[in-house]
Formats: structure tokens, sequence, C-alpha cells
């Protein structure tokens, strides 16, 4: 079968963008009650997917009792790291990254109140903060093998075509950041193996669904929450097994 470092990447960010086109294209087609009963819709999936995700990475079945792993870790990766991305603003950073690509781009849109940034803010960190990225880009690069990321890319095109049925063309443009952090995991695949044990990325992916978790909050319209700063939270267990193996 035809292969090349980076297809399950590349596959992944074509995906997206057919996921978008589709939600563009037939989403001004729905009156706002369905847009909104829509969105409303995926803010309980993506709270489904975080759950989901946070159970499987924490809790094991030992016998008949359920024990969970790693609580002390998260809750300090998640503290530490919130204390990071609010003092870098990495929020503030991609709004005003993505304000910026909508003045550039608002001929695309007809709408005075285009949701661009938000868009594109979502849905870059749902598709990035999962295990299957970082699996994914694994597997792609240092066992040629790309089903995960084929996987992740149906995925991430289902959810595309949902949420640029709302939120436009953002959704679409978040293939960048999908195609930028998968390729580095990629590229740095040799370098950060002997990182990623078992342990290690099912602390990356609780903090992961942590994150998307704090998404649906934001699209429930429960709270607002500054999601991007809390990025730097997910990186947290890779420096403490980075420092470990040194000392």
């Amino acid at each position: 079968m035809f292969h090349f470092t980076g297809i399950g990447t590349v596959v992944n960010c074509l995906l997206i963008i057919g996921g978008s086109l589709a939600g563009m294209l037939f989403g001004k087609k729905f009156p706002e009650r369905v847009s909104d009963i829509v969105m409303q819709a995926s803010g309980l999936v993506v709270l489904f997917i975080g759950v989901s995700g946070l159970l499987a990475a924490v809790y094991t079945v030992q016998g008949d009792k359920l024990s969970g792993n790693y609580t002390l870790l998260i809750i300090i990766c998640m503290i530490v790291g919130a204390i990071i991305g609010e003092l870098l603003d990495i929020d503030g950073a991609m709004q005003r990254a993505g304000q910026w690509l909508e003045r550039k781009l608002k001929a695309l849109s007809k709408k005075e109140n285009s949701r661009l940034a938000e868009g594109l803010c979502m849905t870059s960190i749902l598709y990035c903060t999962g295990a299957m990225a970082i699996v994914g880009a694994l597997n792609d690069a240092l066992l040629a093998d790309p089903t995960v990321l084929y996987s992740k890319g149906i995925i991430d095109g289902m959810c595309s075509i949902v949420f640029a049925s709302t939120m436009g063309v953002g959704v679409l443009l978040s293939f960048l950041s999908v195609g930028i952090y998968q390729g580095l995991m990629t590229l740095l695949a040799t370098l950060i193996q002997p990182l990623l044990t078992e342990a290690v990325i099912a602390q990356m992916s609780a903090i992961g669904s942590l994150i998307i978790i704090g998404i649906s909050i934001t699209l429930l319209e429960i709270k607002k929450i500054r999601i991007a700063n809390l990025l730097p939270a997910i990186f947290l267990p890779l420096v403490w097994q980075g420092i470990s193996l040194l000392f």
C-alpha cells in the first residue's frame, strides 16, 4: 500500500476540510433554531467524548474494584499548566490570530458577527488534545501505520460537518492547527519516543480529556473558559518524565 511518513496527518486534514465544506454548504439551509439545537447537541457529544476519554485513561478495574490512577499528578499539571498558559495568554493569542484571519477573510462570511475565531480556537483544541493525535502520529512515523490517524480523521471530519454548520470557516481553518501539531509530533517521534511510556500517554490523555470537557462547558454556555490557556498542562507529564529519567 502507498505510504509516506505523514500521510495519516494529510488524510486527517483533508477529511476536516471536506467535512467543514459540507457543513458550511448545508448549514446555511438550517433555520437559527435548528443551528442552536445542533450546537447544544454538539456540546453534549463533546462532553461525552471528554468524560469517556478521562474514565478510560484514569480508571482501571481490578477484580471487582474500580481504582483511579495519576490523580495527584493530573491536579498538579492542570494547575501549573493553567498558570503557565495564563501568563503566556495563549487563549488571547489564538483569539487575536483568529480575529486577524477573520478580518482578512471577511469576504467569505456574510455575517457581521462571524464566529471564525471561536470556531478556529475550539475545534483546533478539540482535534489536537486527544490521545489519538499522539499515538497516531507516533505509529505513522515509527511503524509506518497511519490507521489510527485515518480513524481520527473520520471522527474529526464528522465533527467538522456539525461545527462548520454553525461556526463556519474557522472550523475549516483548524486543519492548519492539526497539520502543524501532528506534523511536529511525527517529525519529533524518534526524539520523544523514550518519554512516551504507557503511563505518560494515559496522563496526557486524561488531561486532554479534561480540557475537552472544558470545551463542552463553553459550548453549552454554562461558563466561558479560556481553554487554550490550559494547553501547557498536556505536556507537563512529558516534562516530568524527562526530569525523572535524568535523575
